[in-house]
C-alpha cells in the first residue's frame, strides 16, 4: 500500500485501543475500590491496586515515549545528511524538531524547497505533510 497524507498514521491496535482501554477501565475501578474501602479499615489492598495502575499509566506513557524519542534523533541524523547530500549544506538552525519529522516523507525532488518554504511560511508539521507531492514511505516508525 503507498504511504500518503491520510494513511501515514499508524496505530497498533493491541497497544493503543486494547492496552489503554484496560489500564483506563482498571483505573477507574481501582479509584471506586479506594473510595469505597474508605468506610471500612481495609484501606491496604485498594491502595496498592491503585498504586498499581498509576505505575500502568505512567509505564504505558513512557514505554512510547522513550522509542519515539530514539527514532527522532535517528531522523535528524538521516534528514540532515540527506539535506546535505543535495544540498552540501547542513539542514539550517530555523527548522523545530516536528518540522524535521514532517520533511523525512518528502522526496529527494520536493525535500530543499520544502525546508526552504517550512522555515519561510513557519508551516506546522501538518502543514508539510500536505504539502508533499511525492510521499517517501517510512513504514520504520510506529
Amino acid at each position: 500500500m503507498e504511504q500518503n497524507f491520510k494513511n501515514h498514521s499508524k496505530y497498533v491496535k493491541g497497544y493503543h485501543l486494547v492496552l489503554s482501554f484496560l489500564i483506563v477501565a482498571g483505573t477507574i475501578g481501582a479509584i471506586a475500590n479506594f473510595y469505597h474501602s474508605l468506610t471500612n479499615s481495609n484501606h491496604y489492598n485498594s491502595a496498592l491496586l491503585l498504586i498499581l495502575f498509576m505505575i500502568a499509566i505512567i509505564l504505558f506513557w513512557y514505554v512510547r515515549q522513550f522509542p519515539l524519542k530514539a527514532q527522532d534523533r535517528a531522523i535528524f541524523a538521516q534528514e540532515n545528511l540527506r539535506y546535505f547530500t543535495l544540498s552540501g549544506k547542513l539542514l539550517p538552525q530555523e527548522l523545530r524538531g516536528s518540522q524535521i519529522i514532517a520533511l523525512r516523507f518528502a522526496s529527494d525532488e520536493e525535500f530543499e524547497g520544502l525546508v526552504n518554504k517550512a522555515i519561510a511560511e513557519k508551516l506546522s508539521a501538518k502543514d508539510i505533510k500536505a504539502a508533499i507531492k511525492n510521499w517517501r514511505t517510512d513504514r520504520y516508525r510506529l
